[in-house]
């Protein structure tokens, strides 16, 4: 076992981690396994009580301009995960390593233009299909069409997105990107499916993500690693009725910093996040049509003045920091999730993204 877990280390560019990372062997239903892990010492004192948002500023880590400290970072928030993530091999743990790093870098470049009901992509690469939606056009390459829809130093240009949808087209691309190495098959069948319709919403779930913690298991509220899918959710019933308001959809990026695909480079905190949201419903109005909408520049203002009240902004955190409450329930919860999402296996042989037939 030592000799596979200097080869994982290796390949993770991580051997100054051995003294610390905890090996186990077992036998269970599936076979044999391999477990490694922080050892209990080294993750209480990186990421006391499972909070991975500090990790970053404890080690001195530059995620942004160092992509090696990226990748330490996600390599760390893995090894002190509160659950075990069970991948049936080395190859498909690094390669959950890359594609995890390849989100991220796509989530920092990504900004759009905010709007709740319109939907825009570059007319050179897509096109609309009503039964379907955005396809690509015969001949645009799968990864070039994504970067151009969400990067406006690609495009010159932004586009109209949801979060949601943004969320899969950068989980996408970081998806693709590592397939065209590992599974250049599979991912030649990608491309060409994505000219025939796209795959969306609960589909795009299903068929790209798996998901860790349940609402009879939350994860720790504070535990995430660069790459992952997070959800918060708007808790109040009246706003949550807007559109587009009933929650927001974001990619962790390591460094204590979520995305924020209108203002890339402004990304949320985890605190900016929860203000956010808390006003939104004090912004609430409707439009001439009887829709009810948001005015983004109250919410703006809002909580520019909240954050010079230090006591209002820690009342304010203790609400929305709870987990949140089932869908239909508006009582005592907050906005926090108690799940993540992030990437299925990918490898010929191991992988579990089946696509559908077109």
């Amino acid at each position: 076992m030592a000799a596979t877990q200097q080869v994982l280390l290796t390949q993770l560019d991580a051997t100054d981690l051995a003294p610390w990372v905890v090996g186990r062997q077992g036998m269970d239903e599936a076979g044999p396994y391999m477990q490694f892990s922080l050892s209990a010492i080294q993750t209480a004192a990186w990421a006391p009580g499972q909070n991975t948002l500090g990790l970053s500023q404890r080690l001195q880590l530059d995620t942004e301009h160092r992509p090696a400290d990226l990748t330490r970072e996600i390599v760390l928030a893995l090894l002190m995960g509160p659950v075990v993530v069970a991948f049936p091999g080395l190859a498909e743990l690094v390669s959950a390593v890359r594609i995890r790093h390849n989100i991220v870098q796509a989530a920092r470049k990504t900004t759009l233009a905010f709007h709740t009901s319109q939907a825009e992509r570059p007319e050179d690469c897509w096109t609309y299909k009503e039964d379907c939606g955005f396809v690509i056009l015969p001949g645009v390459p799968l990864l070039s069409a994504l970067a151009k829809a969400t990067q406006p130093e690609v495009s010159g240009a932004l586009y109209a997105f949801s979060c949601y949808r943004a969320t899969e087209y950068v989980m996408l691309l970081g998806i693709a990107e590592e397939l065209v190495h590992c599974n250049p098959v599979l991912f030649r069948q990608l491309q060409q499916l994505w000219t025939e319709r796209p795959i969306m919403s609960g589909e795009f779930h299903e068929v790209f993500l798996r998901e860790q913690g349940s609402m009879e298991q939350p994860l720790p509220p504070r535990y995430f690693v660069p790459g992952d899918r997070i959800w918060f959710r708007n808790p109040d019933a009246a706003s949550s009725e807007a559109s587009g308001y009933e929650g927001s959809w974001v990619i962790y990026l390591g460094g204590g910093l979520f995305s924020n695909f209108w203002k890339r480079h402004k990304p949320y905190t985890l605190s900016d996040k929860c203000l956010e949201i808390y006003h939104w419903r004090h912004a609430l109005y409707r439009d001439a049509q009887g829709n009810e909408r948001i005015d983004e520049d109250i919410v703006e203002a809002l909580v520019a003045a909240t954050q010079q009240n230090a006591a209002e902004v820690e009342r304010i955190l203790r609400l929305m920091q709870r987990y949140r409450e089932p869908r239909g329930v508006y009582q005592d919860g907050g906005c926090m999730d108690t799940t993540r999402e992030f990437s299925r296996w990918v490898h010929p042989g191991t992988t579990d993204l089946v696509l559908p037939l077109q």
